[in-house]
């Protein structure tokens, strides 16, 4: 069963699904700049100028030049549309050093770019141990060659600042090339490594996100989804990236609803709000005492709460309720959503105070 939109791939054992680009439908605009958008390893994009007027359409390989040497990746942008990406991503535009494309890619060049790629994983495991080695308080989670073979970028992750100048110059001399270290986060790592997100789709991070922003904890809760963060994290342990698509429209959303929802008082008892689906606009009450569970729509909040103001406490009917059945979680302390947000250290100390050592016992 497949949808409009997207088609599998499977050439040479490797399947993949390639999801519709709305982007090619687009005219071309390459006359109104010569800045080109080309994608490199990964997510990795940087930005160049056409200045020889060469016909490049997205999906093209080029070659294109670097301080020294050449790279070779794909066009992804052209013309209008690459020049905004620029202003948008490249906060000092002005300052920013653009090299230029020398020309689209021959047969020579693609070999010489897989005989560089061929080089990446064994070069990644002798450089994982060096760190060790040298005893440095960090990880290597990619390398990634450039297309001359002559200059590789080493991804490192690392909680703190890491003095690697010893380690460069071992690199330099175990593999005889250019040394380049950036350091990257656990977006970024899980983005170079890539996998199938929970929704079925290869991850974001490495398909066409490129920035990364930390999330908080509100954004789930705004949108009143799960607090267990085994189900909010992502394959990078952090909170899943697709929780900021659609909070913007929750937050619009909230606002018709009141700052504080206060608990009814009906003929049958106190109602206490449990929770608000904002794009239904309904709230789901809780009576007092094991009453039941119902929802009611905004509108009848409202009036509810100007009856209660006059004294009145309506009887809801059965028309005005919707009961559903609503699994209540306990959520332990270690799939709390807001882990994220705190001090593993002060948790992990708080658990370990709780288990005291069992006495030994003496032999017979």
């Amino acid at each position: 069963m497949s949808c409009t939109g997207c088609s599998f791939n499977n050439t040479a054992g490797n399947l993949s699904i390639n999801s519709y680009s709305w982007l090619d439908e687009l005219p071309d605009t390459s006359d109104q700049s010569d800045i080109v958008e080309v994608k490199f390893k990964s997510t990795r994009k940087e930005y160049y100028k056409n200045s020889d007027k060469i016909d490049l359409k997205r999906g093209d390989k080029v070659v294109v030049a670097t301080a020294p040497g050449h790279d070779v990746g794909e066009v992804t942008l052209t013309g209008y549309l690459a020049e905004k990406q620029f202003k948008l991503k490249i906060k000092n535009s002005e300052s920013y050093r653009m090299n230029s494309v020398y020309r689209k890619s021959t047969a020579a060049d693609v070999a010489l770019l897989q005989n560089s790629r061929n080089r990446e994983k064994p070069v990644m495991i002798r450089a994982r141990q060096i760190v060790l080695e040298l005893g440095l308080d960090m990880k290597i989670g990619d390398v990634e060659f450039r297309g001359d073979g002559k200059k590789a970028i080493f991804y490192y992750l690392a909680d703190g600042r890491v003095d690697f100048r010893e380690l460069i110059k071992v690199y330099a001399r175990e593999f005889g090339i250019l040394i380049e270290m950036k350091q990257i986060g656990a977006r970024q790592e899980a983005g170079i490594v890539g996998g199938i997100g929970s929704c079925g789709r290869e991850l974001c991070c490495s398909s066409w996100r490129t920035n990364f922003k930390s999330i908080s904890s509100n954004a789930a809760l705004t949108q009143g989804l799960s607090p267990s963060a085994l189900k909010m994290a992502g394959a990078c342990g952090k909170l899943k990236c697709c929780l900021m698509y659609e909070l913007d429209t929750y937050i619009e959303a909230q606002k018709d609803f009141p700052r504080e929802l206060l608990n009814l008082e009906l003929a049958k008892g106190i109602a206490r709000p449990f929770k608000t689906d904002y794009l239904k606009k309904e709230i789901c009450y809780i009576m007092e005492g094991g009453g039941g569970m119902f929802y009611l729509s905004l509108q009848q909040v409202k009036d509810i709460i100007q009856k209660n103001k006059r004294g009145i406490r309506p009887e809801i009917g059965s028309a005005g309720e919707k009961a559903k059945e609503e699994n209540q979680m306990e959520v332990k302390l270690d799939e709390r959503l807001d882990r994220f947000d705190k001090n593993k250290r002060s948790i992990n100390k708080k658990r370990r105070s709780k288990f005291k050592p069992r006495p030994a016992e003496s032999g017979k």
